[in-house]
């Protein structure tokens, strides 16, 4: 018979997914506080994906301006919360993979991803490639960040 777990979660490493999206102030700024509470270490993953087309070693991220603010805002957030996080850029062709290599690499027990609220054409909400992913592949635990739902403004 399971037992119930008696204390709330808990990590002492996370790695988060910083994707640029205006949502992800509020994903950094959650997990920013969970952090300061558990004493935990977070390190703000920042992923370009390089097409298939384009040799991976192609220096792309770095000579962007919006990536470098994706990162300081992060940073900047994790701050005013009382946690220092490590900004990482990294290149790569997939953007789960490269999140589930570095929660593996950097020994992490959680990973967190934002959740865009997108709709297809037709109404259905969409949850895109990365996420499913992340939920198959990761070995430590996974919270996924989904933004309120928009009201529609008439």
């Amino acid at each position: 018979m399971p037992t119930e777990p008696t204390s709330e979660p808990s990590f002492r490493r996370a790695v988060v997914a910083l994707s640029g999206h205006p949502n992800g102030q509020r994903l950094v700024r959650l997990v920013a506080e969970q952090a300061r509470i558990h004493k935990a270490e977070l390190i703000g993953v920042h992923v370009v994906e390089v097409d298939w087309s384009m040799p991976l070693d192609m220096d792309i991220a770095g000579r962007s301006d919006d990536i470098q603010q994706v990162l300081d805002l992060a940073e900047g957030t994790a701050e005013e919360a009382g946690v220092t996080l490590e900004p990482v850029l990294l290149q790569a062709r997939d953007v789960g993979a490269a999140l589930v290599d570095e929660a593996v690499e950097r020994e992490a027990d959680l990973l967190v991803v934002g959740l865009a609220y997108r709709t297809k054409f037709g109404g259905d909400f969409a949850i895109g490639r990365t996420i499913p992913y992340v939920l198959k592949n990761a070995p430590c635990a996974v919270w996924v960040v989904r933004e309120p739902i928009q009201e529609e403004t008439s």
